[in-house]
This record gives structure tokens, sequence and C-alpha cells, in this order.
């Protein structure tokens, strides 16, 4: 993985459901991972491998969901040269899930 989270990086990220009682839109993304035209936006990590957040598949926004993904996973994910990435600190201000028009909030 380039760019692989710091561990002081993965704690600022709230813990699984602390976020439960937040609205959808008011959710706050905290990291974002990205390959060719997968996208992995993280709401909650348990601090040690499983984040809650939303995926986007091969660009698939139809098919997009919230759900569960390994930092493990992702970590090893490659598709021959290519590797999943995180978004630098310095280029990613968390931002709320509202505001990436792509995810799908539901009302």
């Amino acid at each position: 993985m380039w760019n692989e989270p710091t561990k002081k990086r993965l704690n600022e990220v709230p813990r699984l459901y602390e976020t439960e009682e937040v609205p959808i839109k008011e959710k706050v993304i905290h990291l974002h991972f990205f390959m060719g035209n997968c996208d992995w936006y993280a709401v909650e990590f348990d601090g040690e491998d499983t984040f809650f957040g939303y995926a986007i598949l091969n660009g698939d926004h139809q098919n997009a969901e919230w759900g569960y993904f390994s930092l493990s996973e992702l970590v090893r994910l490659k598709v021959g040269w290519l590797e999943v990435d995180c978004e630098k600190e310095a280029t990613w201000s968390n931002v709320r899930v509202g505001n990436i028009d792509h995810i799908k909030t539901w009302k």
C-alpha cells in the first residue's frame, strides 16, 4: 500500500459504533483509500483492522454500499503493479459525507 496510514492517524478515527447515532450526511470521512476506479471511505475503525465506511468498486455507484472492510486486505490488494493508496494527510481533510456527491445518503 502506498501512503499507509500511521498509527496516530488510525487512532484519530472514531471507534466502531461511536458515530452510530450521527445521521449519515453528518458522519465524517476520516480516511480515503483508492485504487484505479475504486474508493473506500472510512468513517469508523475498530483500532485493529476493521473499518466501517462506504465502498465504490470499479466506479459502480449504483451498487456502492456502506459496510465493513479490512485494512489488512487493502494493504495486500494489488492488480499488477497497482496498489491501494491512502490519501495523504496533506491533501485530505476530514469531510462530511453529505459533502461527497457520489455517496448515497438516503435522505
